[in-house]
């Protein structure tokens, strides 16, 4: 990877440590990730066996206790994990995230059983998992989930359907939120269901514009049977659940972002040196060196602005939720737009798909609208800054 996401270029020196990891996550990505991310994404492949690949390197669990095969890192840990595996494929490494997501669910709002029984599973691999959260009616309202789950003898029953689900069909667990109580936040609650519940079905795979490697679908509940033992903490500490594990999915989400622009950054810098017009080539223009510059200031920019933001919540700072929200919000967006300017100083070339930088487009302008839009983001950081 390019000497550019070395972190020794911000305020955030690496120890020993988390070079280690940074280099492992690395090494993988381009040895089991980038020859194939082409592949995957023109062919709509869901790479289940590179996936569970991860989990021996400590990838399905990455902050999660070691009790259950987690690897106990910090946010700015994962962080780098998935900045380094989304310079390869930003769609792989964000799957890596959902699934660390749920995982982290059960660790921290789990009973000692659940533990036990799901989370040495999800820190391997041998069980992929996916979050539940959006409906065909509630996206940024979350708290109008419809979804409902009735308590019957020793089970739940299900009845709903989730939208935009990653990983849905192929995925062995789902964290689902459903509506146990009245409406609003405090009638939700979480499910984990297994993929073999009766009455679990899955949509068709959504054309998406980006994100082809994973599968997104509907996920069905028809008077769906999950055992009561399956609800995380109690009846109507859903909403809460959900929105604990969002800060961590948002950072992740904007690793991911910095990781494939800079693998944008990387390409045009490659292109622009041998490229030639008008006798020279084209990075000898001035114009095209301060676009350049402005790429990579941005970049640079963002990524200590992320680090800040997983060390405040590492440390768990008061303020941890208002600067994920803003870290998410501002490396999504500079992600995008660096990726973007790199199509453009390729022209024709940026265009098409065997260069990788239209796939990078398509990948990271899903992650200005996934974990909480980049509307809903403002609307928190205002939030916060009016309550303060």
């Amino acid at each position: 990877m390019d000497a550019a996401v070395d972190a020794s270029t911000s305020q955030f020196e690496l120890n020993e440590e988390q070079r280690a990891i940074q280099e492992m996550a690395q090494a993988f990505a381009a040895d089991r990730v980038a020859p194939n991310a082409l592949d995957w994404d023109r062919n709509k492949h869901f790479p289940a066996d590179v996936i569970r690949e991860t989990g021996p390197l400590g990838l399905g669990g990455i902050y999660i206790r070691d009790d259950v095969g987690g690897s106990a890192l910090g946010r700015l840990d994962a962080v780098l994990i998935f900045e380094a595996l989304s310079h390869a494929d930003p769609a792989f490494s964000s799957f890596i995230s959902i699934h660390n997501m749920v995982a982290s669910m059960i660790d921290r709002f789990g009973n000692d059983e659940q533990r036990q029984r799901f989370l040495p599973k999800l820190t391997s691999m041998e069980w992929l998992a996916s979050y539940c959260l959006t409906e065909p009616g509630s996206g940024s309202d979350a708290a109008a989930l419809k979804t409902r789950a009735v308590k019957s003898g020793g089970d739940y029953v299900l009845n709903g359907t989730k939208q935009f689900i990653s990983g849905a069909g192929d995925s062995d667990v789902y964290a689902v939120m459903v509506r146990t109580g009245a409406d609003g936040p405090k009638g939700i609650s979480t499910i984990v269901v297994p993929r073999d519940a009766p009455g679990l079905s899955f949509g068709a795979n959504e054309h998406k514009m980006g994100w082809h490697m994973q599968s997104t679908r509907q996920v069905i509940f028809e008077d769906c049977k999950v055992p009561a033992e399956n609800l995380l903490s109690d009846e109507g500490a859903g909403f809460g659940i959900a929105m604990a594990g969002l800060d961590g999915g948002r950072l992740n989400i904007a690793a991911c972002s910095l990781g494939g622009a800079q693998s944008a950054l990387d390409k045009a810098l490659s292109y622009t040196a041998e490229r030639k017009a008008f006798g020279s080539k084209i990075n000898q223009f001035q114009a095209l060196q301060f676009r350049l510059a402005d790429m990579e200031t941005e970049l640079q920019a963002a990524r200590i602005f992320l680090y800040a933001a997983a060390s405040k919540l590492d440390r768990k700072a008061p303020d941890a939720g208002k600067w994920s929200a803003m870290a998410k919000r501002f490396v999504t967006d500079t992600g995008f737009n660096v990726a973007n300017d790199a199509l453009q100083l390729l022209g024709g070339y940026g265009y098409l798909h065997d260069y990788g930088i239209e796939k990078l487009v398509r990948d990271l302008r899903v992650h200005q609208i996934l974990e909480g839009t980049n509307e809903i983001m403002r609307v928190i950081i205002a939030r916060a800054l009016i309550g303060r």
